[in-house]
């Protein structure tokens, strides 16, 4: 029977999670969060970098218990069944059906600053753009196809190129740095903790991209590879969001901007992408052209990595019955999911063309990635779970970390806000309905009813607690309240309803 090989070695990994990660979102999320916390923002993101390690830490443990691929989508089969997991497994679908499209017209809009054709005047892509998208997701296809070492030696050249550059930039923004933004202007903190806390979820989806490692488990050369590689994927998007951080808030230049001066809130009115239009205004030729490069190269290489990885999640999803078994098909040349990859390569050009005259899907679609912290939100329950089965990894203070990674993964959520929340829930639910019943998922509802109540009370938090339609109270009281009901109602509840034995060897991955 045909395998997916064994070929990713610990540096594969460590640029495939750095390079998947570090994209545009850095570019305009540290513009958001200066606004909201000034200098603060580089606190934001330090915090941001550990709530998202104690996550990282849940698929160090279980992609060693079982480095398969789209292990994140089969973790759950193991201690709740199939029902839990067809949740789980829908969740990450819909996360990586949507991010290779929304890459690919990231990147058209890149393309758009050389030729200004491809995107109207409200930031839409135009019914050209929109063609382009669908040639960038086919272009995508290739990296992909052959093999998993063809696809990490491109992966190295194009993602070191990338890392490199996105390095230059933040030097050359630091070039003309005025630090005395750190120190005037309210200081570091000039909207205290506040300023903090609300900048925070600004910068929480831009380290999401350690869940792609374990999807590459079983195509790993050893299994303790992902656990380390995690670990370094974390601490190196950590350092360049840093860098950018203090590039941006020290390249402010007031009066060239027209902004009043020591505003910090005046720095979301800063048009477009905000690095470029800083660049513009310091009239640095090589600088302006390099960020506008990276508009284009960083999306690109985040764009077919996901790609690859939710072709493992099909793939994953093919072995435990929830969608056709075509899926699981391996090509025998290459070794890659072939079918999975040629399905979601379809799909993804569809969504990315019909963005162009329907531009509301385009922001649909940009909502309905929440969908994707709805699935990871299981695995600390899962891994403390199956410990309490007697499926212990490596990690002496498991449950400590599971505790804080499930506190953290429903504070992600939660702050995604509405209606990110209802519209990912939505499209969750209706997957789940209708294949549920095609592939008759009949068994395991007893134990899903935790994750069920958990998702419907992390939807109506962002209804009611001041990150969206209602302020019932503020983001902060609501905060609280999700942490203390996800820790002390959900984690416990979702512990006691697993399947309380070892998981049956017939289930793993074949």
């Amino acid at each position: 029977m045909n395998q997916l090989k064994r070929g990713l070695s610990l540096w594969d990994l460590i640029i495939l999670g750095v390079a998947g990660a570090v994209g545009t979102g850095v570019l305009f999320s540290t513009a958001g969060m200066t606004a909201l916390a000034g200098p603060g923002a580089i606190i934001a993101w330090l915090i941001g970098a550990i709530m998202y390690a104690f996550v990282g830490f849940t698929y160090v443990e279980l992609g060693q218990l079982y480095p398969e691929a789209g292990g994140p989508s089969r973790y759950s089969l193991y201690s709740y069944g199939r029902a839990t997991n067809m949740i789980n497994a829908f969740s990450d679908l819909i996360w990586y059906l949507f991010i290779p499209p929304i890459e690919a017209l990231a990147t058209v809009e890149g393309i758009n600053y050389f030729w200004p054709h491809l995107v109207s005047a409200h930031g839409n892509p135009t019914t050209l753009g929109g063609i382009a998208g669908v040639i960038l997701m086919i272009l995508f296809l290739p990296f992909n196809y052959y093999g998993i070492k063809s696809f990490a030696r491109s992966t190295n050249i194009l993602g070191v190129v990338k890392l490199v550059l996105y390095v230059l930039a933040a030097i050359g923004f630091l070039s003309f740095a005025r630090f005395a933004n750190f120190s005037h202007y309210g200081g570091l903190t000039p909207f205290g903790f506040n300023g903090i806390w609300a900048a925070i979820p600004l910068g929480m989806f831009a380290f999401g991209s350690i869940r792609v490692i374990p999807d590459y488990a079983e195509e790993v050369e050893k299994p303790e590879y992902i656990g380390r590689s995690i670990i370094w994927v974390v601490l190196g998007q950590t350092i360049i969001y840093l860098l950018f951080a203090i590039a941006f808030i020290a390249a402010i230049n007031w009066t060239v901007l027209k902004l009043h001066i020591g505003s910090w809130s005046s720095v979301s009115s800063i048009p477009g992408n905000p690095f470029l239009t800083i660049a513009s205004s310091a009239n640095i030729g090589w600088l302006i052209g390099l960020t506008a490069v990276i508009a284009i190269i960083g999306p690109f290489v985040t764009g077919y990595i996901y790609q690859g990885a939710g072709s493992r999640i099909l793939f994953a999803m093919s072995r435990t019955g929830l969608v056709s078994a075509r899926l699981k098909e391996i090509n025998k040349e290459y070794a890659i999911p072939v079918w999975s990859l040629v399905v979601f390569t379809v799909i993804g050009a569809i969504v990315a063309y019909i963005a162009a005259p329907l531009p509301s899907i385009y922001n649909l679609i940009s909502d309905a990635v929440v969908a994707g912290y709805i699935g990871f939100a299981v695995n600390p329950v899962v891994m403390l779970a199956l410990r309490r089965n007697g499926n212990k990894g490596g990690l002496k203070a498991g449950p400590f970390v599971a505790v804080m990674a499930f506190a953290a993964a429903s504070l992600i959520v939660y702050w995604s806000g509405w209606p990110s929340v209802p519209y990912a829930v939505v499209l969750l639910t209706a997957a789940a309905a209708v294949f549920g019943v095609a592939y008759r998922v009949k068994e395991g509802y007893a134990q899903a009813l935790w994750y069920i109540c958990y998702i419907l009370f992390l939807t109506a938090m962002t209804y009611f607690g001041g990150v969206g339609a209602k302020s019932a109270f503020n983001i902060d009281i609501g905060s609280i309240i999700v942490v203390a009901v996800a820790v002390l109602v959900f984690l416990p509840w979702g512990v006691a309803s697993r399947i309380k034995s070892n998981p049956s060897e017939t289930s793993k991955a074949s």
